[in-house]
């Protein structure tokens, strides 16, 4: 039974994504829809490569080519996407897996990229390839019951939320990203971030439909003070992007966001909460901790072709300090008009 490596066309479509839900190593970020979403948003070249045997799908590889002179020359599974990398089946066999990355490979050193990237959510598949430890991604079960969850917060964190139901917070589900973009965007330019643009944002709502989804907290009169968009995927709820107005902090709005989103997806019938990825020792690590979730290392692999060491392209690089610097100071109209282009790049 030999084995074909196909390129995504649309009529493989329906069953390249037949087989992302039902595979146990695919992810969200393997649907085919990502493929237009990078092409057309960030105009980035797309290559979604699968093996077939005998007429079915036993594995599955997205790629997209990143190329910027400020942050180098990448073929990466995928960017925008914290999971990434080969999804193959459980009977797929070391062959399919193994003409999938000779594919990969061939057409990394066609392009002329620096560097190769999987990011894979499971286990290592190449121990002698560097790794990028900076990150870590947090998921927990979701117990059957909505106070069981609760409970299993661990007692202060359980107390910010108390604190939130006690301020008065009402959470609402959005028809649309308005409401989450103007925190979102406020809140990535007070860390010195270029946000991403609001064409993206409505696209995943586009795109995904049901499966995107946009909770945001206001207080008793109406003001938004914090939101976050969601992905659902099979039985998983995934909080992706956030963003949170100044007094979301004295209010416990943040806590009590992220107490919501579980509630709700308890009742959905969820068993799994990803609380996604962060860096080492930030913020966003210590508070996922505090919610009792434990770091799970994220086996990020490169093959290196032009390139001494893995990429650090993110905030945590000491040579975009002064740029970070920077950001936070121009206007918000003006960060939102240019920080899509600089951001595209970053992936």
């Amino acid at each position: 039974m030999s084995i074909k490596i196909k390129t995504l066309s649309p009529e493989h479509i329906a069953r390249w994504d037949a087989f992302v839900r039902e595979c146990p190593q695919a992810t969200f970020f393997h649907l085919s829809a990502w493929q237009d979403i990078v092409r057309t948003v960030f105009r980035h070249r797309t290559f979604f490569l699968f093996a077939e045997r005998d007429g079915r799908i036993v594995a599955v590889l997205p790629l997209a080519e990143v190329k910027s002179r400020l942050f180098g020359h990448a073929l990466t599974s995928l960017p925008f996407c914290v999971y990434g990398g080969i999804a193959a089946a459980e009977d797929a066999g070391d062959d399919a897996v193994a003409l999938l990355e000779q594919e990969a490979d061939a057409l990394a050193r066609k392009l002329g990229v620096q560097h190769l990237e999987y990011r894979n959510l499971g286990r290592i598949r190449h121990e002698d390839w560097p790794r990028q430890d900076l990150y870590v991604t947090f998921r927990k079960e979701i117990l059957p019951e909505v106070e069981a969850n609760m409970l299993a917060i661990p007692r202060k964190q359980r107390a910010m939320v108390r604190k939130g139901i006690k301020n008065g917070l009402v959470s609402h589900i959005d028809a649309d990203v308005e409401r989450f973009f103007a925190l979102y965007s406020d809140n990535v330019l007070r860390h010195g971030t270029p946000a991403l643009s609001k064409k993206f944002f409505r696209r995943l709502k586009d795109t995904f439909g049901d499966d995107c989804e946009v909770l945001t907290v206001t207080d008793a009169d109406g003001r938004p003070l914090s939101s976050v968009l969601s992905f659902y995927f099979r039985d998983e709820v995934l909080p992706y992007y956030a963003g949170d107005d100044v007094a979301a902090r004295d209010l416990a709005a943040n806590d009590f966001k992220y107490w919501e989103l579980m509630r709700r997806a308890c009742e959905r019938g969820c068993k799994v909460f990803d609380y996604g990825r962060s860096k080492i020792g930030t913020g966003p690590y210590s508070f996922k901790k505090n919610w009792g979730f434990e770091p799970q290392p994220l086996s990020y692999e490169y093959r290196l072709y032009k390139r001494d060491g893995v990429p650090q392209n993110n905030p945590m690089n000491p040579k975009y300090r002064a740029f970070i610097a920077l950001w936070k100071r121009l206007p918000l109209g003006v960060a939102n008009a240019i920080g899509p282009h600089i951001v595209r790049n970053l992936g």
